[in-house]
């Protein structure tokens, strides 16, 4: 056999499976949909307890020979119907890929081989939810989260495409800088997506829509938002200040006052409050750190002071107790910026798309350097944190 066929068996080897992935998704997207479906995945999802415990032995095996069997049979059967189709023995390896799941989901129903069944394995929740693959939390969400969301069985793509792998909808979602241009449009499109919104502002005379709740603070006394941040599932740190071309000592401090330590005093305030097991599934941290972080901004201060705040929660991820997003913003219309080239509902729209496909790191600029420059900076810094730095563990 030659070094290209082998290639080309192991590319088609790993579609297949891919696309026996892609068929488990499908079906299980028909179980919440499609009335014929509904019935049998309904039993899945009422055999768990929070803990991911089953309520019983009978009802977990009635589960999984009327839903995880015939899910099985249908990664199995249209991937023997693909490779027959395409005359690609390769694509048989998808096939022996699903005959795996269906074994062990057989064996499941007989009450044998329970330990198999990985993604509903019971326990508190110790790991953040996982971006390309589906680990316990991320699924443990699309039990206790949002039912019509977080579809994916183990690779996350077709969440990703249809914008199922974050839901919304009943989420607490505070924000900082909310009476600014980009709170206010960003506050908006949250509403649209059925969140409950707080503005968190240190203005006392803004106006903002009916059913927000208005909370205020001072710069300094971020101390005091600790308890309303309890029940806060999204916290959105987008307030800052852009001093333009002043380099005094006190727009110095000024500066990295607003933009650096204020923002990672609440983020810190924020993640303290992931205690409990299911915080972690539910709880994410958003923070405005703009394109300033891989480019210059026109206003050293505004740069140095937000790349730092960059670089330092590259660091805090590494042992975050919950998702964190940066929003890497390029230049919108704004009272900081009012030359901007985009507008703020654009911007805020594109933010919440993002964030609905599970992108950690969310690009939006009209800058085409920065989408290839910021993801090579922040993987070498990250990595460079890793090397030279440990936990307090």
């Amino acid at each position: 056999m030659t070094a290209s066929l082998v290639l080309s068996t192991v590319i088609v080897g790993l579609a297949s499976i891919i696309f026996a992935e892609l068929v488990r998704d499908v079906y299980h997207i028909g179980g919440h949909y499609w009335q014929p479906l509904q019935r049998s995945h309904n039993l899945h999802h009422k055999v768990y307890r929070r803990d991911l415990s089953i309520t019983s032995l009978a009802a977990y095996q009635q589960a999984q020979l009327h839903n995880d069997v015939p899910e099985s049979l249908a990664m199995v059967g249209i991937g023997a119907l693909a490779a027959w189709v395409l005359q690609s023995p390769a694509m048989g390896i998808g096939c022996i890929y699903s005959t795996g799941f269906l074994l062990t989901a057989y064996a499941r129903s007989q009450g044998l081989l329970l330990q198999t069944d990985i993604t509903h394995k019971p326990g508190d929740l110790v790991e953040i939810p996982t971006q390309w693959t589906v680990n316990r939390t991320y699924h443990w969400r699309h039990h206790f989260d949002q039912g019509n969301a977080y579809f994916c069985g183990h690779f996350t793509i077709v969440d990703k495409l249809l914008g199922t792998a974050l839901s919304l909808k009943g989420k607490v979602v505070a924000v900082t800088g909310a009476s600014g241009s980009l709170g206010q449009a960003l506050m908006a499109q949250l509403v649209q997506q059925g969140a409950k919104v707080m503005a968190i502002t240190t203005s006392e005379s803004a106006q903002f829509a009916e059913g927000i709740e208005v909370v205020t603070w001072r710069l300094g006394a971020e101390h005091e938002l600790g308890d309303r941040l309890q029940s806060v599932d999204i916290l959105v740190i987008n307030h800052g200040i852009n001093v333009h071309g002043d380099r005094t000592p006190a727009a110095i401090q000024q500066s990295f006052s607003v933009n650096t330590f204020s923002a990672c005093h609440l983020a810190e305030l924020f993640l303290s409050t992931v205690q409990r097991s299911e915080h972690k599934a539910l709880k994410e941290l958003w923070i405005n750190t703009s394109e300033a972080e891989v480019g210059p901004a026109f206003s050293p201060l505004y740069e140095l002071s937000k790349r730092t705040l960059g670089d330092l929660i590259t660091l805090r991820r590494l042992d975050a107790p919950c998702i964190i997003r940066k929003l890497i913003l390029g230049p919108f219309k704004s009272n900081l910026n009012p030359i901007g080239v985009m507008s703020p509902r654009f911007v805020a729209r594109a933010i919440v798309a993002f964030a609905k496909r599970d992108v950690r790191n969310i690009v939006v600029t009209i800058n085409p350097i920065t989408y290839v420059a910021f993801p090579v900076k922040e993987l070498l810094v990250s990595l460079y944190f890793r090397l030279f730095s440990r936990s307090k563990q």
